[in-house]
């Protein structure tokens, strides 16, 4: 059985707090999403919002799913490769993640909410072909 490594108790007790503090001043469209995803409306799915996983704080978590969904603002063009780095460490704990603009958010909820919808449905596995073919 793989061994997860797991954060000191002072390093997540930091990383709970800082996720209250985010909680308690997302920006605009965080905050719109959540009104959206908050107490199952989406589909009957639980989400967390500015949820730990390993030393980062993603915006909403779905357990269920095993979704991340990360609200980029502005600032992300300028931290791309930060953003990268960061989805490698999170992707390796099995966890996928959808990418949403904010203004996206601010300006088509509807088409956000469809995008993610389709992210919590796990594709089907491909067909298997006909025996004696391949």
């Amino acid at each position: 059985m793989e061994q997860r490594p797991t954060a000191e108790p002072s390093i997540r007790r930091e990383l709970r707090e800082v996720a209250r503090r985010f909680r308690n001043n997302p920006t605009r469209g965080e905050a719109q999403l959540w009104q959206a995803l908050r107490n199952r409306r989406l589909d009957g799915k639980k989400f967390r919002r500015q949820h730990p996983i390993r030393q980062f704080i993603v915006d909403f978590y779905c357990p269920d799913a095993r979704l991340v969904i990360e609200v980029d603002g502005p600032i992300h063009k300028a931290q791309s490769k930060e953003d990268r780095d960061r989805e490698e460490v999170i992707r390796l704990t099995g966890v996928r993640i959808l990418r949403v603009k904010s203004e996206d958010v601010e300006t088509s909820m509807s088409a956000v909410l469809e995008r993610i919808r389709s992210a919590l449905t796990p594709s089907p596995p491909a067909p298997l072909p006909p025996a004696g073919e391949g």
